[in-house]
């Protein structure tokens, strides 16, 4: 159970309440396709006659990202008084903007939705092993550390028990790749190189700032999103700073690396966050499969 009754949302401006309730939003255009994205995984394992604890660990993980979505929008329904961010009507000018941002957000899941389930029947559950477990590291990370700087009671604990899960999920992630990397065929390796990549460009919408390149969003998305930041922290609402953000990301990619290199996996350079490696240049729709 988490303490809701500890939330006071009278005790924010308006304009505090919509800057939260929009990194809400934010992280669940990630959470909210967690849940149909592991479930296409959970079939792909009855489709391959895959073994029944393989199978039962994706089903668990298919009920944790199901909690994880339903966090964010119960979190978005008590600061906005309404259950939708995308129908709100908002009350402040800031509000506007985070409001017309969050629709891109939702625009760029559905674009990555489609992207997905192109790419699923075309790989084994082997090669989407690490495009997963990017997911769950990254989200390992950023929960841990906003959990430790919370100033809320119901943030610091629902952080904590989301990251508990996050880690749980990285360790399956990294048991079935101990199982099946060191049987990977020569050619599917350069397709795990490339779903990093991807998966770097994926994620970083939440984990630091969208690249333009591949998100299609207006000139003023990042800030307006640096804006809602801004008054998030001011609220008591730690969000990390960029610095801090490009370091923590850095150090989640350096942590997947070290997972890759002992099976002689080539990784992609990553230069906006200071990492070589190899250059990828066509990380297209088709081969995206980081979930969150």
């Amino acid at each position: 159970m988490l303490p809701w009754d500890t939330l006071r949302v009278d005790e924010y401006t308006w304009e505090q309440r919509e800057a939260i309730a929009y990194w809400w939003t934010l992280l669940s255009v990630f959470d909210a396709s967690a849940p149909p994205v592991f479930a296409e995984a959970l079939i792909k394992t009855y489709q391959d006659h895959d073994e029944d604890p393989v199978r039962r660990c994706f089903f668990s993980v298919v009920r944790d990202e199901q909690n994880h979505e339903q966090m964010c929008g119960l979190v978005i329904t008590k600061m906005l008084e309404h259950p939708d961010p995308l129908t709100y009507e908002p009350k402040t000018e800031l509000g506007k903007l985070a409001q017309r941002n969050a629709k891109w957000l939702y625009h760029n899941g559905a674009r990555y939705w489609d992207g997905y389930r192109k790419a699923v029947p075309k790989y084994d559950l082997a090669v989407l092993f690490s495009s997963f477990l990017m997911g769950e590291i990254a989200a390992a990370t950023i929960f841990k550390q906003m959990a430790e700087a919370a100033s809320e009671p119901l943030f610091e604990e629902a952080f904590r028990k989301i990251g508990r899960d996050e880690g749980r999920h990285m360790a399956i992630c990294l048991t079935l790749m101990e199982r099946d990397y060191p049987k990977l065929e020569p050619v599917d390796k350069p397709l795990i190189t490339k779903q990093i990549r991807a998966g770097y460009l994926f994620l970083s919408a939440v984990l630091f700032e969208p690249p333009e390149a591949f998100w299609e969003l207006p000139p003023d998305f990042i800030d307006v999103q640096r804006r809602c930041e801004a008054v998030c922290r001011d609220a008591g609402f730690n969000i990390p700073e960029y610095e801090e953000k490009k370091e923590n990301w850095r150090k989640a990619i350096l942590n997947l690396k070290a997972a890759l290199d002992r099976y002689d996996i080539p990784f992609p350079a990553i230069p906006e966050v200071d990492l070589s490696g190899e250059e990828v240049s066509d990380a297209d729709l088709g081969t995206i499969i980081p979930v969150f």
